[in-house]
């Protein structure tokens, strides 16, 4: 497949804050995506064919620029009337674009010249456009629009919390750092907070999920579905394995992982000093404090621009430009969307990270999760194929947790004398992560195999399944929590169904770099780039053999794994830390 790399093109590169933004013209749209497919259609050669992809491909790349500003300016702040505005207007139009694009694909699939194409991009691109072909008809774009409508609704929801607390307002973001404080008391009472704010708009929760997945539910029907589990399936482009797999994965987990954080649990009581863990204790490790950076966000971008230079060629060019076009926005402020992400502006070529950096470890694990994906993208930006610049999620969340573990060597920088107590934290934290994961998996599937389901009995399926994957959580009598409306704080059961236990898959191969850089740290490395390289030109399986993974799915995989893992935490006196 030589001609799998074909470079495209990129514009000149400009500082992010420079970039202009432009509303698309959808007549126009629509005019240029009909000539181009005709082009394609009516084309007498496999060259000509390409040369209409390439055209298609630069109109995506436009339209999909447009809309990663407006996305980014608007999580910026979403206060902003105009970016609010201009992502309502891409709310509306990214179905029917969808649409475009799926013309495309059947074209494509039905393409006289397929196999010189498919020679030329390589199979993945085929099997995407079938699978996506079958998430789509015009039918289904009024759910669509609606589908995002709700999402971002959900999003401002959360965005524009203002909690009084010691009179500072903050944000749910800003609530974080107290909510691991030293003092216990202020630990609960921040807590207590953050939940009453999700308490105090629970009928808004419940109303915008139940809406959520009532239009998924439609969507699905009319897409000849059994449910939206499967149409959920196919839009992620699960194309080797289904739902009765990640069932067969979650019961690993609970064999596996349930049991070890039970007993590093007790550990963290018994370090604690602690007669009982309560929920406002479980993210608080150690009694002299959790480890910090030791430093504002300036000094951590300083520091982690010596990192990314010394760990290798590669990282050091790619965070270079990072810095060199702005592409970060990382410091929690008044208005913004909580979490992080990475995206990319297509016609750029160019990552871009945002977060909220909070003054907790998570700004380090910020700084190299998100700095993963942005690396994988930055390493495979250049793919004339669009659909190969990012893999499936499962594939995109490896890139990033392992860029956590093979960071380890510079974590002196940020945490001095308190590394080794991040060190242990992060494994525990990675750990301690897994069955959350399987349940909010578990939790999705339930809600979208019922979706009559009233908000009342979706919060006592959800409290069963926690006591089932989380058995030491105690909610310390908070009504809202006793009453299971923990889920609502998870953004991506809103916005990004069934994507949860995909960091969980990745969680397992994460854990392999990090037990093959102990060994062998040079070929970790390099296995960890060539994935990087291949972006999303194989499925999620063929990148995990490609980066000397072993599947997790396979049932030796996760005992392997764990054994491992709980033989190196047995070295450290965690009481000592």
């Amino acid at each position: 497949m030589d001609t799998i790399t074909n470079t495209a093109s990129a514009m000149p590169m400009k500082r992010f804050e420079e970039i202009a933004y432009e509303r698309p013209d959808m007549a126009q749209v629509e005019h240029d995506f009909n000539e181009a497919i005709a082009d394609f259609e009516n084309a007498v050669s496999a060259d000509s064919q390409w040369e209409a992809m390439e055209q298609i491909n630069a109109l995506r790349r436009a339209f999909d620029t447009a809309y990663t500003l407006v996305s980014i300016r608007h999580t910026v702040d979403t206060r902003d009337a105009f970016y609010e505005g201009e992502q309502n207007f891409f709310d509306q139009n990214m179905p029917i674009l969808e649409g475009y694009t799926n013309r495309y694909y059947g074209a494509l699939l039905n393409s006289n010249f397929r196999s010189e194409l498919e020679a030329r991009t390589g199979k993945q691109l085929f099997d995407l456009a079938a699978c996506q072909l079958n998430t789509f008809n015009p039918e289904v774009i009024e759910d669509m629009q609606r589908e995002n409508e709700l999402s971002s609704e959900y999003t401002k929801l959360m965005s524009s919390a203002k909690v009084m607390f010691d009179g500072e307002e903050c944000n749910l973001q800003k609530l974080q750092p107290y909510m691991t404080d030293k003092d216990r008391s202020k630990r609960k009472r921040a807590t207590e907070a953050f939940f009453s704010y999700l308490s105090d708009n629970h009928e808004q929760l419940d109303r915008i999920y139940d809406d959520l997945v009532k239009v998924r539910a439609k969507m699905a029907q009319k897409l000849g579905y059994k449910n939206y589990v499967e149409l959920s399936y196919a839009r992620l482009n699960r194309t080797e394995y289904n739902a009765k797999d990640v069932k067969a994965y979650r019961d690993l987990i609970l064999k596996n992982v349930v049991p070890l954080v039970s007993k590093l649990r007790q550990k963290q009581k018994e370090r604690l000093g602690l007669d009982k863990m309560r929920i406002y204790d479980d993210g608080f490790k150690f009694n002299t404090g959790n480890a910090k950076p030791k430093g504002n966000p300036d000094w951590i971008v300083a520091h982690g621009e010596t990192m990314y230079k010394e760990l290798s060629a590669e990282t050091n060019e790619f965070f270079d430009f990072m810095q060199k076009y702005n592409l970060m926005d990382l410091v929690a402020k008044t208005g913004k969307a909580p979490g992080g992400y990475c995206t990319m502006l297509s016609d750029y070529q160019a990552p871009f990270i945002y977060s909220n950096f909070n003054g907790t470890s998570d700004d380090i694990d910020v700084l190299t999760h998100e700095a993963g994906h942005a690396f994988q993208v930055y390493s495979s930006r250049a793919f004339a194929v669009p659909e190969y610049r990012w893999p499936t999620y499962e594939a995109c969340e490896i890139h990033s947790m392992s860029m956590e573990f093979f960071t380890w060597p510079w974590m002196e920088l940020f945490f001095e004398a308190d590394t080794d107590k991040y060190k242990y934290s992060h494994v525990t934290s990675a750990l301690y992560f897994m069955p959350y994961g399987a349940a909010v998996d578990e939790f999705q599937h339930i809600m979208y195999e019922n979706p009559e389901m009233a908000p009342a009995d979706r919060n006592r399926i959800w409290r069963e399944i926690e006591k089932k994957y989380l058995p030491e959580r105690d909610h310390d009598g908070i009504p809202y929590l006793e009453k299971g409306g923990f889920w609502q704080k998870q953004q991506h059961i809103y916005n990004s169904p069934f994507y949860y236990i995909d960091y969980t898959l990745a969680q397992v191969c994460a854990l392999q770099y990090w037990l093959r850089s102990q060994q062998d740290r040079n070929k970790a490395w390099a296995d960890y780039v060539t994935l990087c390289r291949a972006g999303g030109s194989m499925p999620f399986l063929k990148l995990v053999e490609l980066a000397g993974l072993q599947s997790p799915f396979d049932p030796a995989c996760m005992p392997a794994v764990m054994e491992k893992v709980g033989a190196w935490l047995n070295t450290i006196d965690d009481k000592a830390l």
